[in-house]
């Protein structure tokens, strides 16, 4: 394990981050309509454009890359007690198959709370998958009953 580092994504990184969201997708929905070729260089100019909001982070052995996180920063209307307010997302949390269930995506939350608080985040939420509940939950996360979404977008069809 002494191999093993968690650190922002550093540019040259991007791409094998856009890979393995590829993989995620492709692991949880089977083949894409757009291609890798297509998808790896959108989704870097993406990662650039949005790296004030979208951190990322990533778990490497030496120099391979073999997880990520993002933790999505959200600015939060100020009120009299404290104007300069925001909260955290985590979104896009994945480790290479051959990687997970050895504590490794644990490691990763933990580094992704432990950035929500250095930049002063009030909270951090997750939109968790059923499989990963209990993981999120080992890490500190809990239910909310006062957290509430609704599906604005409408589905085709």
């Amino acid at each position: 394990m002494t191999d093993i580092a968690i650190r922002p994504a550093r540019p040259e990184d991007l791409e094998v981050v856009a890979e393995l969201r590829w993989r995620w997708v492709e692991e949880l929905y089977g083949t894409s309509s757009t291609p890798l070729d297509e998808f790896v260089p959108r989704f870097v100019a993406w990662a650039e454009e949005n790296r004030s909001s979208h951190r990322c982070l990533v778990i490497a052995r030496g120099d391979v890359v073999i997880g990520m996180a993002w933790l999505v920063i959200v600015q939060r209307v100020p009120h009299p007690r404290a104007f300069e307010r925001a909260s955290g997302d985590v979104q896009c949390v994945y480790m290479l198959p051959e990687e997970r269930n050895g504590g490794l995506g644990g490691r990763l939350i933990d580094a992704v709370l432990a950035l929500g608080r250095d930049l002063g985040l009030e909270r951090v939420t997750v939109h968790s998958s059923d499989q990963a509940i209990s993981a999120y939950s080992r890490h500190g996360f809990t239910s909310s009953p006062r957290l509430l979404q609704a599906h604005v977008r409408q589905s085709a069809g």
